[in-house]
């Protein structure tokens, strides 16, 4: 399919019932409504085709963007195009989810969350912390950093609170994520979320709840899910 067929089915897709909910969790237009579950049945047209992904992504579109990411192979990726990606993300679906899902299994992944996480723009902050948390549910233990990602808690543990919206979101994400997927800092990342407890954040007029990361760890542990990895984080 050619960008203009693709998007001309999104079109057809999308509902103003999901636009709505979408608008209210913070997205930007251009966009059709088109649930994730019906994108995700669009990826086997995408898929292989670096170009119409790439092509779909900077037509600015919500709907076309996701897809995109679900489509791309992250191998394929440069690093100037990961950062255009992460500048052209306008909401946090597309800069927590999309791009640093991409970027997490790219061949730059802690290159680009260390540079994007110590970000003053709110939004790239969040790639940041996203990218670096999803790299760590999927890459073996004896491979990651864990030192560095060791600092991370302790910076979470002592400006979480103090931190702007959605950086405080995805910094009670990372959190989790250590606890439930690095096993030889998962009691480290219990004590930091044992202390840094209810997280708050404006979640506009939605129903979201932010996780309390203890009880989300503790519920991965008595089911035994500790340390062990997915096989991929974009989803």
């Amino acid at each position: 399919m050619t960008l203009e067929e693709v998007m001309e089915h999104l079109a057809q897709l999308g509902s103003e019932q999901t636009k709505k909910t979408f608008l209210r969790h913070g997205a930007q237009e251009p966009l059709y409504g088109v649930k994730v579950g019906d994108l995700k049945k669009l990826v086997k047209v995408v898929k292989k085709d670096r170009e119409l992904a790439l092509a779909l992504y900077a037509s600015g579109s919500t709907d076309a963007m996701y897809l995109a990411g679900l489509s791309i192979d992250p191998k394929t990726m440069t690093k100037a195009e990961l950062q255009l990606w992460a500048g052209q993300a306008n909401w946090y679906m597309l800069t927590e989810y999309t791009v640093a899902g991409v970027a997490a299994e790219s061949s730059i992944a802690l290159e680009l969350a260390r540079e994007w996480l110590q970000s003053p723009n709110e939004l790239l902050a969040t790639c940041g912390w996203s990218t670096y948390a999803n790299y760590i549910s999927v890459t073996p233990d004896e491979k990651l950093d864990l030192h560095e990602i060791a600092g991370l808690l302790e910076q979470a543990r002592t400006t979480i609170h103090t931190e702007r919206n959605r950086v405080r979101y995805t910094m009670n994400s990372f959190v989790i994520i250590v606890g439930t997927y690095c096993e030889p800092l998962s009691k480290i990342a219990i004590e930091v979320a044992a202390e840094i407890g209810g997280v708050q954040v404006a979640v506009g007029q939605t129903a979201c709840k932010v996780p309390l990361a203890s009880a989300y760890i503790h519920k991965a542990e008595a089911m035994g899910r500790i340390g062990k990895k997915k096989k991929t984080c974009i989803c």
